[in-house]
């Protein structure tokens, strides 16, 4: 991670395969075919995130084969106790504002949210609520620089108009998702 504590590219898809086989041991084929579905369903094709190997997960201890070798027989694999210290510290972790792996990690973190503690949960939509304040404040804040502008050529205006909505919805969103935990 990060020395802010965010997540890596890396890391995002270290998340996305040990918290799919954390509900139910998957064979190595079938956990590379949803990891990549998934990753590439929310972020798009990105070879940053389609590098790294399940293998290496077998190798560092957070996975193992429950029958068979590894990727050459296909084997069936489950998460070690490593493995969900390792989802766990990957779930719990912050977040960068806005970006495209942001989302992804968001993603995740939803898709994933039941595998922690109740009052985990709660916290990592704090997070999530916090981040959003964040840049909405942020956004907020630029918007009010334009305020005294009345024409806007570029239409900057409207797209942080647009986006500050978005955030605002996103925020009451999580608000009532944080009252429904």
């Amino acid at each position: 991670m990060f020395a802010d504590n965010t997540l890596t590219p890396k890391e995002a898809v270290r998340l996305c395969a040990l918290g799919t086989i954390a509900r139910d041991p998957m064979r190595y084929a079938a956990l590379a075919g949803s990891v990549r579905h998934f990753l590439s369903r929310v972020a798009g094709p990105q070879l940053d995130l389609m590098g790294a190997s399940i293998e290496l997960l077998r190798y560092e201890g957070l996975v193992e084969a429950l029958d068979g070798e590894g990727m050459e027989d296909d084997a069936l694999l489950g998460i070690t106790e490593g493995g969900r210290r390792e989802l766990k510290t990957l779930l719990t972790a912050r977040l960068r504002p806005s970006t495209d792996l942001s989302k992804l990690i968001i993603a995740l973190k939803m898709r994933f949210l039941d595998l922690l503690e109740p009052s985990e949960q709660r916290a990592q939509a704090d997070l999530l609520i916090e981040m959003v304040e964040g840049e909405l404040a942020r956004l907020l804040d630029l918007r009010g620089s334009f305020a005294t502008n009345d024409s806007d050529p570029c239409h900057l205006t409207d797209w942080l108009d647009h986006d500050i909505q978005i955030l605002e919805l996103r925020l009451e969103w999580l608000e009532a998702f944080h009252n429904r935990l």
